[in-house]
């Protein structure tokens, strides 16, 4: 019984080690591996000729492939390569004028294209224009769509786009699926026909373990697809009173000359206009700072007055004429 116990702990170490590698190597099958994912368990019913115990084949469990590669098509590498898991994001900064115009026709843009919004959160600065963020989830198959619909709803003034391959992840995590799976199939077949008591708790506990790694895999699969089937949009979307232009350089000096005095003009506008709403918020303070000030000015013109000696005024020392000075 000790050996039948050391030989079924054997076979599942040599399973779980078969169980990494098909993992970490993420590649297409054969016909072969898939031959060996159909052989037989059986129980030997009649002693070995080398006179060893008879029992369950535990061996069988090792027949594992290393991994099927992707369930489409055939699962070959000229397939994945056709067939690569790429995932889309974008980052997009832009300008208007009408916030609420633009965040409605953003909405309405984003359910037209079959996607959705994924996170929203608008503001508020103090000159009273607001922003807004927004995390769009758009298919895939509609990104550039939406980022050239994005350009005519507002004024665009930043935008990245990136993309990533993840085929080798997602085809090592379906490789990895399809493993488990197998060795899932075995060990409830091996159950199945288990008799000792040491067996069966060595099975369930074997069982248990595969189940959470299913899961575990299954659930990194459907993120995987997620990713790839929706792409990710994030959008910042600020309300001005004047959009920013892109000008291109002026070719004559005079051109550049009256564009830079046409600049400085709007700048000091601007200046003028924050200034004022500065002035706006923080009058009380600026009062109320005007008056010490005033009462400090009148408190040192009285000290310099009279008998009442200034701040920085040295005092005077009036000397006796009755004092005489002492003799060499």
């Amino acid at each position: 019984m000790k050996r039948g116990l050391a030989l079924f702990l054997t076979a599942l170490l040599a399973a779980l080690t078969l169980t990494a590698c098909g993992g970490a190597g993420g590649s297409g099958s054969s016909s072969a591996a898939a031959d060996s994912a159909d052989s037989e368990y059986f129980y030997n019913e009649t002693p070995p000729a080398d006179g060893g115990q008879w029992g369950w084949d535990y061996e069988a469990l090792t027949d594992a492939p290393s991994g099927s590669g992707s369930e489409d098509d055939s699962g070959s590498t000229e397939n994945r390569l056709l067939h690569a898991k790429m995932v889309y994001t974008a980052n997009v900064e832009a300008e208007t004028m009408d916030f609420d115009a633009c965040a409605a026709s953003l909405e309405a843009l984003v359910e037209s294209l079959g996607g959705y919004l994924e996170y929203a959160s608008t503001g508020s600065y103090g000159n009273g224009s607001r922003s807004g963020s927004y995390t769009a989830r758009i298919p895939a198959s509609r990104f550039r769509d939406f980022l050239r619909a994005v350009g005519e709803i507002g004024h665009v003034t930043s935008q990245e786009i990136r993309s990533d391959n993840i085929s080798e992840m997602y085809y090592d995590t379906e490789s990895r699926l399809t493993t488990q799976r197998t060795k899932m199939e075995r060990l409830q077949a091996l159950l199945a026909r288990a008799e000792n008591m040491e067996d069966i708790i060595t099975l369930e506990s074997a069982i248990a373990e595969t189940e959470l790694e299913i899961e575990q895999l299954t659930g990194s699969l459907r993120h995987y697809d997620s990713l790839v089937d929706f792409s990710t949009v994030e959008l910042r979307i600020r309300e001005v009173i004047r959009l920013s232009t892109v000008e291109e350089t002026p070719p004559t000096f005079a051109s550049r000359l009256g564009n830079a005095f046409s600049g400085g003009w709007d700048n000091f506008l601007t200046f003028l206009e924050g200034l004022a709403i500065f002035l706006a918020y923080s009058w009380p303070g600026l009062v109320v700072l005007a008056l010490i000030l005033l009462l400090l000015l009148r408190a040192s013109k009285r000290r310099t007055d009279g008998t009442e000696k200034g701040f920085f005024q040295r005092k005077k020392t009036v000397k006796n004429p009755d004092d005489k000075q002492p003799k060499d």
